[in-house]
């Protein structure tokens, strides 16, 4: 498989996981971590940015595939097959929610961090 197909099969499976987060057969575990996987995947902003060097790429290239094949896994072939299919029809949806939770989380890191400054007497 040449890795350009592999990324379309990525992206259409967090699609797929998007849409299984939705479907009431899917079993309550398996939405959980198909909508996380998929609103990280779908984020317009990065948990670690780009920017900084081999960790900005180790999210998108061992936690997003990871998280993708656990949710596939715990949703089965059958109803996978059929959320694919429905993924490739449509078109790929933004999950501003899940932007809106990472800079929630980058401000408490930074909030945590004046605090531990300050109380070090560095501020």
């Amino acid at each position: 498989m040449k890795l350009s197909d592999w990324a379309r099969a990525l992206k259409r499976d967090v699609v797929a996981l998007w849409i299984a987060a939705r479907d009431p057969r899917v079993p309550w575990y398996a939405k959980a971590t198909a909508g996380a996987v998929a609103a990280y995947a779908l984020s317009p902003i990065d948990l670690i940015p780009d920017v900084i060097p081999v960790l900005g790429y180790l999210d998108d290239l061992l936690i997003v595939p990871a998280g993708i094949w656990l949710a596939v896994r715990m949703i089965g072939p059958a109803l996978m097959a059929e959320f694919r299919a429905r993924a490739s029809e449509t078109g790929r949806p933004k999950s501003y929610g899940a932007a809106v939770v990472i800079v929630l989380l980058w401000l408490a890191a930074l909030a945590l961090a004046v605090r531990m400054a300050s109380r070090a007497g560095w501020l």
